[in-house]
């Protein structure tokens, strides 16, 4: 889909939307649980989809209803051999192989392309070591075998999603676990909202030190009926459009990492700060963009963001440049120069990243021109452009063009 924006002012007040954080970890406890789960404000997007397919093809009964879902748990018998499709959604397949490692039989989790190229070595150093299989290909990834209770170190550098997905899994077997993370932990909010979803579902996990995890064993999950929460991440491309836009619906109290975006958007209108994004990587787009519609600013921390979606540093990289600002990446390092913003001359690309095409649409919003590859919103966010559309936003949208 083509979008073409005109110069707008936004303002008015929206419900922020559901966490997609909050709602995969809400719809797995659900999915593993003993009993008929209720999860309410659920938006559904691509990657929500993607779970609930996962869970319907290990068993589950899960029933959808405007923006809520109803779940009958599989009780944490993990025996089918089925396809898990995971669409092209991280958190999905990342936590789906630790829930696989339960079962016995094969089973198969499927992706896009750019899914399966994004790094495993976490499950795949721990199935190596334990003499379990995997096989990793290039639309593929096929699991086999058990978990065995016990101590799990693991690199807290590389992605949280991986913790997550042991997390999952281990209240399951038969014995205590402990998890160990080692190095710069990045993404610990990611962290603790999964503990917070095991416990709601009546199972315990707990720090016993700032970086071990104990799980006891020989849990089970517990249906449960709950709501999501706001979604602090997708806040942040509608908070980036001004003070005459209010969103609801957001806690000040939430463990989601993401809720800094309101203390980053602010310091950024005053100066050109120095900020760090290791906790909360999926900001980096919007306050890219935000930081070159004002003062410019240096963030650390962005070595996740080449194996996200796309590599955000460099899409982002590539986009402004079209709109007149310079942005600088090191290893662990992205420079925005501030810069006067310009109208592009040519299309705007979102990467089929539906994080840089809301992020790209925000300065659209200020300076008018063309997105193109649009539709990747529905990843996360379908009714981004609606939303927009209901704050004062200008445009209009075309399909894009087929290459003949």
């Amino acid at each position: 889909m083509q979008v073409t924006i005109q110069p707008s002012k936004c303002r008015g007040t929206l419900a922020a939307p559901p966490s997609k954080s909050m709602s995969h970890r809400l719809l797995i406890c659900a999915g593993l649980s003993n009993g008929t789960s209720r999860i309410d404000n659920i938006a559904f997007s691509d990657d929500v989809l993607a779970t609930i397919a996962c869970l319907r093809a290990l068993g589950a009964n899960v029933e959808t209803s405007d923006n809520t879902v109803t779940v009958r748990g599989i009780g944490g018998n993990i025996n089918a051999g089925d396809i898990l499709p995971c669409g092209e959604c991280g958190s999905t397949m990342r936590f789906f192989i630790g829930i696989a490692l339960l079962g016995d039989n094969p089973i198969t989790l499927t992706g896009s392309q750019r899914l399966l190229e994004r790094p495993l070595t976490v499950y795949e150093d721990l199935c190596r070591r334990q003499d379990l299989m995997l096989k990793h290909n290039t639309d593929s990834v096929t699991v086999c075998g058990r978990l065995t209770p016990g101590r799990y170190e693991i690199d807290g550098s590389i992605s949280s999603q991986f913790v997550s997905g042991l997390l999952f899994a281990l209240p399951l077997l038969e014995h205590d676990s402990t998890i160990v993370l080692t190095g710069h932990i990045e993404s610990r909010p990611y962290i603790d909202m999964t503990l917070d979803a095991l416990a709601a579902f009546g199972v315990k996990a707990e720090y016993h030190s700032p970086n071990e995890i104990f799980i006891r064993g020989g849990q089970s999950y517990k249906a449960h009926d709950a709501a999501v929460e706001g979604d602090w991440s997708n806040a942040a491309f509608f908070l980036a459009l001004g003070d005459d836009v209010t969103l609801t619906g957001l806690r000040d109290d939430s463990l989601q990492g993401d809720k800094i975006c309101r203390q980053y958007l602010a310091q950024l209108c005053k100066a050109a700060p120095t900020l760090d994004i290791s906790d909360c990587p999926d900001l980096g787009p919007i306050l890219f963009a935000f930081a070159a519609a004002h003062n410019g600013g240096t963030f650390t921390g962005t070595a996740r963001l080449r194996i996200k979606e796309s590599d955000r540093a460099a899409a982002m990289h590539s986009e402004l440049a079209k709109m007149g600002i310079s942005l600088i990446e090191d290893d662990n390092t992205v420079i925005i120069k501030p810069a006067q913003l310009c109208k592009p001359t040519e299309p705007i690309d979102s990467h089929n990243d539906h994080r840089i095409a809301m992020a790209m649409a925000t300065l659209l919003l200020q300076t008018g021109g063309t997105l193109t590859g649009a539709e990747c919103v529905n990843k996360s966010l379908p009714d981004f452009f609606d939303r927009l559309e209901k704050l004062g936003a200008k445009f209009t949208s075309l399909p894009c063009k087929t290459q003949q």
